[in-house]
């Protein structure tokens, strides 16, 4: 696997086909802030780096990053460079959070009532598949 460093950053240049690459390219910067990677201040790839590394068109590298900034995880700096905002994190964990519990906690929910599993028993199988098995929560 192939990866661009930034500081202590790393990307990496593989795409999934089944989704927007600019899409991909902005959750890659997402994943590098989510896991400590990339820190608050910390100035992130430019679109001109990324457009490079990927070999993608500026507009689709441009799309992704433009849509951080307008959500408060990037801010640019004219003739600078692009940095991470104060507060991108938190940002970035609750929103995952909410998808999250959108995408898999609703409809494990839904379906652990339908074949009348309870509560304790979903606690038991998370438990068991985290490995833990123990009690101690």
């Amino acid at each position: 696997m192939k990866v661009i460093k930034g500081g202590d950053s790393t990307l990496k240049k593989e795409f999934d086909e089944g989704k927007p690459i600019f899409q991909q390219v902005r959750e890659q910067i997402e994943d590098q802030i989510v896991n400590d990677q990339l820190q608050e201040g910390d100035q992130a790839p430019s679109t001109t780096q990324l457009v490079n590394f990927y070999k993608i068109n500026h507009v689709t590298v441009a799309k992704g990053v433009n849509q951080l900034v307008d959500e408060g995880i990037l801010y640019k700096k004219r003739g600078v460079g692009m940095f991470v905002e104060e507060g991108a994190k938190e940002k970035l964990v609750q929103k995952r959070k909410s998808a999250f519990m959108d995408t898999y906690v609703v409809r494990l929910v839904r379906e652990a009532d339908k074949l009348g599993i309870s509560e304790n028993e979903v606690f038991d199988m998370i438990k068991k598949v985290k490995g833990s098995g123990s009690d101690d929560s």
